[in-house]
C-alpha cells in the first residue's frame, strides 16, 4: 500500500484526492506534512503514545484511545503484507487460518471505535478533518481506511508524492 509507484492511476488520483481535501482543511499541504514528521517522531509508532495527542507547530492530532502492541503488531503485519499493486479496499478478514483469523476479528473489535481528530492550531486555517481505522466493517469484511494508513504506516515521502500527483 506504501510504494506509490507501484499503485494504480486510479488509486493515486483517489489518494491524491483525499490526502489534498485533508490538506485544505487543515490550512495546506505543508501543515499536513508537519504534521507528519512529529508523528513519525513518537517511536515505535504514534498510535502507541499514551497522550493520544501529537501536536507539531500548526495541527493536532488526538485519538480517544491508546492502542497496544499487541494490536498494532496485527494490524501492521496486515498493512504491511498487503500488496501496493491490489488497490486500497482489501479485506482483511480474507484469511484461510483460522487462528490468525480469530486475532485479526479481536482487533477489529477493540480498534473500530478509536477516532481521529486532526484540528489546525488557527480555525482560519480551515476546519480540519477526522477519520477512523476502518473504512468499512461487516460479519465478513473489513476494509482499512486509507487516509489511516498513510498518516501512520506511509513514510512522508509517500505523502508528498501523493499530494505532488497530476491527475
Amino acid at each position: 500500500m506504501c510504494n506509490f509507484n507501484k499503485q494504480s492511476s486510479e488509486t493515486k488520483a483517489l489518494m491524491h484526492l483525499l490526502l489534498v481535501k485533508c490538506a485544505d482543511s487543515v490550512g495546506g499541504a505543508n501543515f499536513l506534512l508537519s504534521l507528519l514528521e512529529a508523528m513519525k517522531e513518537k517511536k515505535p509508532n504514534a498510535l502507541m503514545y499514551s497522550g493520544c495527542k501529537i501536536d507539531s507547530k500548526e495541527v493536532s492530532i488526538k485519538w480517544n484511545k491508546i492502542v497496544f502492541k499487541d494490536k498494532l503488531d496485527v494490524l501492521e503485519e496486515l498493512v504491511r503484507s498487503h500488496d501496493s499493486s491490489e488497490g486500497m479496499d482489501f479485506n482483511i478478514l480474507e484469511n484461510d487460518s483460522q487462528k490468525k483469523k480469530k486475532k485479526i476479528l479481536n482487533m477489529v473489535k477493540t480498534l473500530a471505535p478509536i477516532e481521529f481528530k486532526v484540528t489546525p492550531s488557527d480555525i482560519e486555517n480551515g476546519q480540519g478533518f477526522s477519520f477512523k481505522i476502518f473504512e468499512s466493517i461487516t460479519d465478513s469484511t473489513a476494509t482499512v481506511n486509507p487516509i489511516f494508513i498513510a498518516m501512520f504506516f506511509c513514510s512522508t515521502e509517500y505523502m508528498r508524492q501523493s499530494l505532488k500527483y497530476n491527475i
